[in-house]
């Protein structure tokens, strides 16, 4: 006898809507729990499609870049109801999030951001964000760095990018020489163009990304809208990926403080939302309302594009041998982007620090916690934490 796979039960397009606008409220936690509540949810409960299958799925949605959970829920809605299943599906989940973290934004940007107390409850914020992105390092490391000569990739890629070389060229080397290893010669070609390029492209200051406003334009819609889309496309490993690259387009030209840019990942950790909705609070400090909108669209655009243009094809793709190796050699670069990216985040808030002892204490306690500590709302109590520790330790 024939087991056969499980498909879902006819859904009417506003009922499959109205079921991913539920997760999408609930998305509490971060990527892991939003995954696990889906699974719960359409795999257990609702047998929409086997368990392997899904794992199957996941897994390719890990090695693709975009935030996982909402790519799994478009892949699901159209495994319901095709194409215009998988955007009312993705749309579902993404859409709380979005106009909370907006609503958000606007609050600080017009009534909190400023006043009298505040410095203090952001700083310590800020402080413990810096904690929960260096746990975020670690996991990411763990599952990328399985050989040496990916952590040697990831070495060299925190190097080039504490020097202010331009991510993309250790993002593109480290693919292309983790891809062509065995062959010695063209990985040696790949080394001495990056070199080269490394040597005729100027660098930035990421210490201080204010020294590079001079050369930058002002915030306008398109140009958020590419700083979203950049990020989409190159957040490999999880959403924490997504930092360096958003962190680069907006601080990077001044269109907002590292401070603030921190602020926005704190309140995405507490939001239901993907965390790449702090793409959203950046978008708005730096270009109101229509700068929120054109960085989202950016940043979602690559996760709905993959699953709804490559459904049929996505799963034989990603299993090709060879786009395996530049993912994990690109994946491998990008760790030491973040790592970096950390450093230089840290050093500002350092800059900006009254004193050490508190913050540092502060900073030990929230990293022994979110060690520790397992659950969707850990993230959420750390962060308000470190808001009342910064309130009444006057940082």
């Amino acid at each position: 006898m024939t087991n056969l796979e499980p498909s879902p039960p006819s859904l009417g397009l506003f009922r499959l809507f109205l079921k991913f606008l539920r997760f999408g409220f609930l998305a509490f936690g971060g990527p892991v729990a939003q995954i696990a509540m889906v699974r719960q949810a359409l795999v257990e409960e609702e047998r929409w499609i086997s368990s392997t299958r899904f794992n199957r799925l996941l897994a390719v949605m890990q090695v693709l870049p975009g935030p996982e959970a909402h790519e799994l829920c478009v892949h699901l809605g159209m495994v319901a109801r095709g194409r215009i299943g998988g955007l009312l599906a993705g749309l579902g989940f993404m859409l709380p999030g979005f106009f909370l973290m907006l609503l958000a934004a606007w609050l600080y940007d017009s009534w909190i951001v400023g006043q009298p107390g505040t410095a203090s409850i952001f700083f310590g914020v800020q402080v413990v964000v810096l904690a929960i992105i260096l746990r975020a390092v670690q996991r990411i490391g763990s599952h990328i760095l399985e050989d040496m000569p990916l952590w040697i990739i990831a070495g060299v890629s925190f190097a080039a990018t504490l020097a202010g070389v331009p991510f993309w060229i250790p993002l593109l080397a480290g693919g292309l020489v983790y891809a062509l290893s065995a062959r010695k010669t063209l990985a040696a070609t790949v080394l001495v163009a990056a070199a080269a390029l490394t040597w005729l492209i100027p660098a930035s200051n990421g210490f201080h990304p204010a020294a590079n406003v001079a050369a930058a334009g002002p915030a306008t819609t398109l140009a958020l809208f590419i700083a979203g889309l950049k990020g989409g496309l190159l957040t490999f490993g999880g959403a924490y990926t997504a930092i360096p690259y958003v962190r680069a387009d907006t601080v990077g030209r001044g269109w907002l403080s590292d401070g603030s840019f921190l602020d926005g990942v704190a309140l995405a950790g507490i939001l239901p939302a993907p965390l790449v909705i702090f793409a959203t609070f950046a978008g708005y400090v730096a270009g109101g309302f229509s700068g929120a909108i054109a960085i989202t669209i950016g940043m979602f655009l690559p996760a709905f594009a993959f699953s709804m243009i490559f459904f049929e094809r996505l799963e034989a793709v990603v299993e090709h041998p060879a786009l395996h190796r530049v993912l994990a050699g690109v994946a491998a670069a990008v760790v030491g982007v973040i790592a970096a990216t950390l450093v230089q985040l840290g050093w500002s808030t350092a800059e900006r620090a009254s004193g050490f002892v508190a913050p540092v204490l502060i900073f030990a306690v929230a990293l022994v916690l979110v060690w520790k500590l397992k659950g969707k709302f850990v993230i959420p109590a750390l962060v308000l934490a470190g808001g009342v520790a910064g309130w009444l330790l006057g940082l």
